[in-house]
């Protein structure tokens, strides 16, 4: 599959569409999913464009996973969750809905039920209140 430049991702790199941002450096992105499955979901996205993990040069995938860490780190402290999950989905027979590699980071509790992928909108009011708390917690 080809990498399409009018992904929902592609668009928030570019300023296009809108997203609650939690941090961002020269080689990665990072913000809130608007369809958590968890209290603080956050997304972790390389600049470069690439569909999954086979279209992603291995420099920007050790950028990504620093970011990955760092960010993942900060959700941990600011959410308050004993674990955190770090989901990535590759073609769409694994669940992948957004064509531009990126990583799912997911506050874990033992007993409490994820929602499911992508399938109800988050208030964006509270989501923008976590993401106040994980900007603080980097």
């Amino acid at each position: 599959m080809a990498y399409d430049d009018n992904n929902v991702f592609a668009k928030i790199l570019r300023g296009e569409m809108p997203c609650i941002k939690v941090y961002e450096d020269d080689k990665t992105f990072s913000f809130m999913d608007v369809m958590p499955q968890a209290e603080g979901h956050t997304l972790v996205i390389p600049k470069a464009p690439a569909v999954d993990l086979f279209d992603l040069d291995a420099q920007d995938y050790a950028a990504l996973a620093k970011t990955t860490q760092k960010v993942a780190a900060a959700v941990k402290k600011a959410i308050g969750s004993p674990g955190i999950m770090i989901a990535q989905l590759n073609g769409a027979d694994a669940g992948q809905t957004v064509f531009h590699f990126h990583n799912h980071i997911i506050p874990r509790w033992s007993g409490l039920e994820m929602k499911l992928h992508a399938r109800e909108m988050a208030d964006f009011g509270l989501l923008e209140e976590q993401a106040q708390k994980i900007r603080a917690a980097l």
